[in-house]
Parts: C-alpha cells; structure tokens; sequence
C-alpha cells in the first residue's frame, strides 16, 4: 500500500502548475535521492549554508546566497535584514520595529497578499502611485519619483514585485534606491523560466531577491532561495540560525558570517519560524544544478510534448477549440488553452473533472471567458494522456 493510500489521501492530477494548495510539483528523482543521502547523516548547518551562499551567488550573481522554507520566508528575512542590519539589539526586538527604519515603500499595484511577509516582520507598507491603467481610468501607473517622494527618515527598503506587467522598470526603481542609498527588495518567486531570471534582477541593481525553490525550479515545496548583498544575507542568516550556542565556541564560517562586524552574538531572531533542514538545502541546490544543466529549450520541449499530447486527441471533439500560448517562446511556460463553445461550459468541465477518479486540478482562471488552462509542468510521465482522454470524455 502506498503511502497516501495509507493516510487515506486521494491523489490528484495537477494540470494547474506548482501551487502551494495542490502541494506543488513533481520532483525528479536526483533531487529526492540528494535528500535522502542528506537525511543520512548530521552536518553543521551554517557551514552548509555557506556552502548553499557559494553556489546560489554563481547561479545568480549575488555577492552571497541563503535557502529558507520558501520564497514568502525569504521576504520575511530580506525585511528583518533591511531593518535591523547587522544590530543583534535591533535583531532581538523585531517584529517590534519603534524606533527603527521601518517603513517599506511599495507601488499600489504590486500589492498582495505575499505583502504579509513583509508585515509579519515588523515592517509598514508605505503605498505609492494609482493604478489607473488597471481600474481603466487612464494609462498611467506609479511612476520613480512618486517612490523618491515617499523616502524619508524612516524608510528601511524599497519593495518590488517582478512580473512582465510591473510599473516602474526596475532599472528605476534601483537607480532611485541607489541615489539615496535605500535597498530594493524583489519578489521574483515565480519569475523562472526563462533561466536568464537567475541573474537578471541582481543585474538591473536588485539588492536582494527571492525566487520559489519548489516552483519551475524543481526543488522541495518548502524551500526558497534568497540572493544579494553579502551583508544583507549575513543579517538574514544571523536572524534564521539557531545561535543557541556560547559565544566563544561560536565559529561560523567567515565567508558567511563575518563576526567582526557584530558586537555581539545575536538571540534567535524572527527567521527562526522560516527553518530549512538540510534535506531542504541539498535539494534545492541538486534542483539548481538540474534546471541550470537542462536549459530553456530543453525544458521548453518537454512540457511543449505533453501539452500537445492532449491538443491531438482533443482535435476531434467538436465542442472545444484549443490552442497552445507561448509554443514559440522557449523562454516560457506554455499552457493550453480549452475554449468550450457552450455557455458556460467551462465551469461545468472543471467541475467534472475536479470529481472525477483521479481528480484533475486545471487552472480555472479563465472561466469567465469560458475557458480553462492546463499548465505541464507538474505532470508525470503518464498524465497527459489521462487528462486528454477525461476532457474528451466529460464533453462527449
């Protein structure tokens, strides 16, 4: 009996994509053996942070790197770093931040519920700009000197959500930090592919930056990379770490924590809650190295194959058209997209299918436009044909 079935846990067919709730993606087998052979024995967890800070800062171009349990924890620690810095005083005191730069200044519309990290931190979100290209009362959006007009004495960072639609350019909004010697903070957690992503934000002047472990990346669903500054992922580490040690046996390695810039040894700090084992570490660094050596196309070509799998047996059901987006971007999750042609036949199609055996999870995004979205890139071998043969069944 497998392990699910013995908890009485159903199964489930994700054509959604690696979201959380559906308990993300599939790992490839490399990446579970790493982390058994991690579960075998006990290292010390800083050095194999910063062994993690090497290779993380040659994917990405950081000057340093550090995993947490996911991209949201690396916001949270990217915001304690930016306030308390290298202070273990301020450290000890957050999420009570009176009396520190506390304020993170943010463009309406990049606003969402991820902001919680931010907050949890002890941080105040500082709002910027109108949105009126998406209310559609205008065309504009905030602009770089609505953010230079919003630093002050408090302002600790600069927050900055990457996505293709994202107002400013980050180029500006970093240059803006930089004028004012403010560090920017990008959440780019579902920003690969294109592998590019890896190095892009650093180089357009990011400070520090989060991406997903357990999306397109491949690693373990609770892990996270962040990447940047070797100060600002020192303060990170020092406020994640279990330092409930004496001082004077204290020795972390030097190319993570240099502690002749500490005056003293800091507390536990608020990462503690964002722990990753090294099951977590030395899974999502074998996943780095797998997405890296695969590359765009290849990866591209893959999920482009499964996808195509079901447009060719759907080609024959009369009541759907399909039609595959990004199929030329290699740089690019391609997704299928169903249109039904009765009136509200998507919703009745995600419904069937979702109390079907196994249960199909697509993206119902798109059911007000009697639509629905099949992402691969969480599919097994054997899914699509699966998912191809229910969809033309359910319709028939």
């Amino acid at each position: 009996m497998s392990l699910y079935a013995a908890l009485g846990v159903k199964t489930i067919i994700n054509a959604k994509g690696p979201a959380t709730r559906l308990s993300g993606g599939l790992m490839r087998p490399e990446v579970a053996e790493a982390m058994v052979e991690a579960s075998r024995a006990c290292v010390d967890i800083a050095e194999l942070q910063a062994a993690a800070s090497r290779e993380i800062a040659k994917a990405t171009g950081a000057e340093a790197g550090y995993v947490a349990s996911g991209a949201s924890a690396c916001l949270l620690l990217a915001t304690a770093a930016c306030m308390a810095g290298l202070d273990p005083g301020r450290m000890a005191r957050l999420p009570d931040s009176r009396g520190l730069k506390n304020e993170v200044i943010m463009v309406r519309s990049q606003r969402n519920l991820y902001d919680h990290a931010i907050r949890s931190a002890g941080a105040s979100i500082v709002e910027v700009g109108l949105p009126d290209r998406y209310s559609g009362a205008g065309v504009r959006d905030a602009e770089p000197w609505e953010i230079e007009a919003a630093i002050g004495e408090r302002t600790a960072a600069i927050f900055y959500v990457a996505d293709a639609q994202s107002e400013p350019p980050l180029k500006a909004v970093t240059a803006v930090g930089r004028r004012h010697r403010i560090p920017v903070i990008v959440d780019a957690a579902a920003q690969l592919p294109p592998q590019a992503n890896l190095k892009r934000f650093i180089s357009e002047g990011a400070d520090l930056v989060a991406f997903s472990g357990g999306k397109v990346l491949g690693g373990p669903q609770a892990s996270g990379i962040l990447c940047g500054r070797r100060d600002l992922v020192m303060s990170a580490a020092l406020q994640h770490l279990d330092l409930d040690v004496y001082e004077d046996l204290w020795a972390p390695p030097k190319t993570l924590i240099d502690r002749r810039k500490l005056k003293g040894l800091p507390q536990h700090g608020i990462g503690r809650t964002c722990k990753a084992g090294k099951e977590e570490i030395a899974g999502l660094l074998t996943a780095l190295r797998l997405f890296i050596k695969e590359g765009d196309k290849a990866r591209h070509e893959r999920w482009l194959k499964r996808l195509k799998v079901i447009q060719k047996k759907l080609a024959k059901v009369s009541k759907l058209a399909t039609e595959i987006e990004g199929e030329s971007d290699s740089g690019s999750v391609p997704q299928l997209v169903v249109t039904m042609s009765a009136k509200g036949g998507a919703s009745a199609l995600i419904k069937r299918l979702l109390d079907g055996t196994p249960s199909i999870h697509v993206d119902p995004f798109r059911r007000a436009r009697n639509q629905l979205v099949i992402n691969p890139v969480c599919f097994a071998d054997d899914d699509a044909p699966v998912v191809a043969d229910r969809i033309a069944r359910s319709v028939s």
